[in-house]
C-alpha cells in the first residue's frame, strides 16, 4: 500500500429516490438496500480498504450522520470522519478534503468516490484505480473513471473522449453531457466514444487545488484563508465559517467540465450507481415471473416484474400487480408503478406538503 494514496468517500446525501426506505435521518448509504447483509457504505469502505491504508480513508458526511458512520465503520479513526455543517453539493466537499490533505501530505494522491455505488468486480476496480493513481503521479491531470455503457440509459451523465489513447487505456476527455433524452442516449451508445459518468475521480491534491484556484477562485480563497486551522483543534470552527459562504455546486460543473487536463479510463467492473428502485431491481435476483424481492418474508401470487422491499418481521402478500415498486416500512407503504420512479422525489414533496416532515 502506498502511504501517499488517499480516498474520500462522500456520504452526505439523503437518497430521496429510495424513499420510503431511505429517510433524512437514515439515508440509503447506511442501508442494506440489496439485502446482502452489509450497508452500501460498508461495501464501499471494504472495497478501498483492500488497497488504501486505513489511516488514509476519509468519510465526508453531514454532521447528523457522524454517529451512524462511527457505528457502521468502527475501524475508522474518528478524526477521519469529516462533518459538513451544511449540504453544498460535491465541490466544497472536495475542496475541504483536498485542502486538509495538502497541509498534511503535499504529495497526496486522492480518490473521490460516492458511498452508495455498487461494484461487482472488485479486482478489476482495484487494478483500474491503481492505474489512475499511477497516471496522476506522473502527469498533471484530473482522471475520471468512465463506464462502458451497456444500454442507452437516460439516468446517467455521459463523457465523450478523444479517439486516440494518451497512455494504455487512458483518453483525453472532449465533453461532459448531462442526462440525455432516449434518442440522444441511443446516438451516444452507437458512436462508441461516450461513457457513463461514474462520478469517481482521481488526482493529486496539489493539482486539483490549482484547478480550484483557476476555475473557482472565490471558493479557493475561502479555504486558503483558513488553511492554518486544518488538522488542528480549530478545524471545525474554520469549516463552520467557510461553508455558509460556499457556492452550492457539483465538482463536475465547478472543475471537470472547465479544465483542459481531464482524462478518462473506460472501465468495466460491474458498476451501478444504485440511484433508484429500478436500479435495485436490475441488480437483484428475480423469480421465474421477474419479481425482485429484497426481503425474507414475502409471498407473491400472480404478480410479475415487481420490485419488492419489506421488513423481515412482517409478512407481505402480493397478488395481481405487474411492473410495480412495493416498499413497506414500519410507518409507510409505497405502491408505485415502476415507470413512475423518477417522480418519487415529487411524491416525497407531496408528503411533506400534506404531512410535514414526520415521514421523511
Amino acid at each position: 500500500m502506498n502511504q501517499h494514496h488517499y480516498v474520500a468517500i462522500m456520504a452526505g446525501g439523503i437518497g430521496s429516490r429510495f424513499w420510503p426506505q431511505s429517510r433524512t435521518s437514515y439515508p440509503k448509504q447506511f442501508l442494506d438496500i440489496l439485502n446482502t447483509g452489509k450497508s452500501l457504505i460498508r461495501w464501499t469502505y471494504e472495497r478501498y480498504a483492500a488497497f488504501i491504508p486505513n489511516d488514509n480513508i476519509y468519510i465526508v458526511t453531514s454532521e447528523e450522520y457522524v454517529s451512524i458512520v462511527q457505528e457502521q465503520l468502527p475501524e475508522l479513526n474518528a478524526e477521519n470522519i469529516l462533518a459538513e455543517p451544511s449540504r453544498k453539493n460535491t465541490a466544497p466537499c472536495v475542496a475541504y478534503i483536498s485542502y486538509k490533505l495538502l497541509q498534511k501530505d503535499p504529495e497526496a494522491s486522492l480518490i473521490v468516490a460516492p458511498s452508495d455505488h455498487m461494484i461487482l468486480d472488485n479486482e478489476n476496480f482495484r487494478k483500474i484505480t491503481l492505474q489512475a493513481l499511477d497516471f496522476v503521479s506522473h502527469i498533471n491531470s484530473l482522471v475520471t473513471l468512465g463506464i462502458k455503457p451497456t444500454h442507452p440509459n437516460t439516468g446517467y451523465g455521459y463523457i465523450q473522449h478523444e479517439p486516440m489513447q494518451v497512455a494504455d487505456g487512458i483518453y483525453k476527455v472532449k465533453t461532459f453531457t448531462e442526462k440525455p433524452n432516449l434518442e440522444l442516449a441511443k446516438t451516444f451508445l452507437a458512436s462508441g466514444d461516450f461513457l457513463w459518468n461514474a462520478g469517481i475521480f482521481v488526482w493529486q491534491v496539489k493539482n486539483v487545488m490549482k484547478a480550484f484556484e483557476k476555475f473557482q477562485p472565490e471558493m479557493y480563497e475561502l479555504f486558503d484563508a483558513e488553511k492554518a486551522h486544518f488538522n488542528t483543534p480549530s478545524e471545525k470552527e474554520a469549516i463552520n465559517r467557510i461553508y455558509p459562504l460556499c457556492t452550492n455546486v457539483s465538482i463536475d460543473f465547478a472543475i471537470m467540465e472547465k479544465a483542459d487536463n481531464v482524462y478518462v479510463i473506460p472501465s468495466s467492473f460491474g458498476w451501478s450507481d444504485l440511484g433508484t428502485w429500478n436500479s435495485a431491481y436490475d441488480n437483484l435476483e428475480k423469480d421465474y415471473l421477474g419479481n425482485a424481492v429484497a426481503s425474507e418474508n414475502v409471498i407473491i401470487i400472480d404478480a410479475t416484474k415487481c420490485m419488492v422491499s419489506a421488513p423481515k418481521e412482517k409478512l407481505l402478500l402480493l397478488q395481481g400487480l405487474d411492473d410495480f415498486i412495493v416498499v413497506d416500512t414500519p410507518d409507510v407503504l409505497m405502491i408505485c408503478k415502476k415507470e413512475k420512479e423518477q417522480a418519487i422525489k415529487e411524491y416525497v414533496a407531496e408528503v411533506k406538503r400534506n404531512k410535514g416532515d414526520q415521514y421523511l
